[in-house]
């Protein structure tokens, strides 16, 4: 007789079961368990239990050179800016400094004081003397000083009396400058020396503190084999100065023939046209060196 089913769908008791199917108990009746046993809790650190702890520490590396990147990233663009800021001031100061305008009064008055204060290096000297000077003779009429020779340049001291040179070098003198011109007639002798003060300021004092005395000066400079070679102290028969800007003009005129100053008597000193002659070639140098230069309108040219 055949083996009835149970109505449960179980095979009876003492039966033999199917083989591969599970038995309903739970016990494997010969295939394999598809559920996976869990790793234990006390497994070494490699397992389970220490990776969420070392990913968490990555983590927390990461997060923190985040906030490191972020602290730099806003450093750098902080400096980044305000770097930008200062060139920008810097090229707005520069523009305007630099840009045309029109000269101040202060401007205008400096930039007069420095071209007049160079002019003695900046001219050649047969700038500073001429080869022609204009003076008044006899009967007011207009004659020639003619140009002999120019002198080395030379220390304020060595080209002038003692008690002069004194003055000079207190101030501050920086030069000397000379040159030797003939009237018209090859008469009258005249020297005139040019003493380069540093400032104007400087060439006031200098000139406030110099003896009002006609017989010291400038020294004579004779070029032999001209009119000029009698020329010396002695023929000295007069000497004044003048100032203009920061220079001292001194001339000193005397006769050709050598004749000196007590050789000529008070009478002839006081009708000759010698010191007139003279005066008007030391003022006319000493003119062309102060004369104001033409002071362009703005600081660059004459478009502001």
């Amino acid at each position: 007789m055949k083996a009835r089913r149970s109505t449960t769908g179980l095979p009876r008791a003492g039966g033999n079961a199917t083989p591969g199917r599970r038995n309903p108990l739970g016990a494997s009746t010969g295939r394999r368990s598809r559920v996976r046993d869990r790793p234990s809790a006390t497994g070494r650190a490699g397992g389970w239990s220490g990776r969420p702890a070392r990913d968490r520490a990555r983590i927390d590396e990461v997060q923190q050179g985040v906030r490191y990147r972020r602290v730099f990233v806003t450093l750098v663009g902080m400096i980044v800016a305000l770097s930008a800021v200062v060139v920008l001031v810097g090229t707005v100061g520069l523009f305007r400094e630099t840009r045309s305008r029109p000269l101040t009064a202060e401007e205008q008055n400096r930039y007069k004081q420095e071209e007049i204060a160079r002019r003695w290096q900046a001219w050649p000297s047969t700038g500073i003397f001429p080869e022609e000077l204009k003076y008044l003779g006899l009967d007011r009429a207009q004659q020639y000083a003619r140009r002999v020779g120019i002198a080395p340049e030379a220390r304020c001291r060595d080209a002038v009396d003692p008690a002069v040179g004194a003055v000079l070098t207190e101030h501050g003198c920086v030069s000397m400058l000379r040159a030797t011109y003939v009237d018209q007639t090859s008469t009258f002798v005249f020297t005139v020396g040019v003493a380069v003060l540093e400032d104007e300021e400087a060439r006031a004092s200098a000139g406030g503190d110099l003896a009002q005395d006609d017989r010291v000066g400038v020294l004579p400079v004779a070029f032999p084999g001209t009119v000029t070679e009698r020329f010396g102290v002695q023929q000295r028969q007069r000497t004044g100065w003048v100032g203009a800007g920061p220079y001292l003009v001194f001339t000193t005129g005397g006769y050709a023939d050598g004749r000196t100053r007590a050789a000529i008597g008070p009478e002839e000193s006081l009708h000759s046209e010698l010191w007139p002659a003279a005066r008007s070639i030391g003022n006319q140098v000493a003119y062309f060196l102060a004369d104001p230069p033409k002071v362009p309108p703005c600081t660059q040219g004459n478009v502001c």
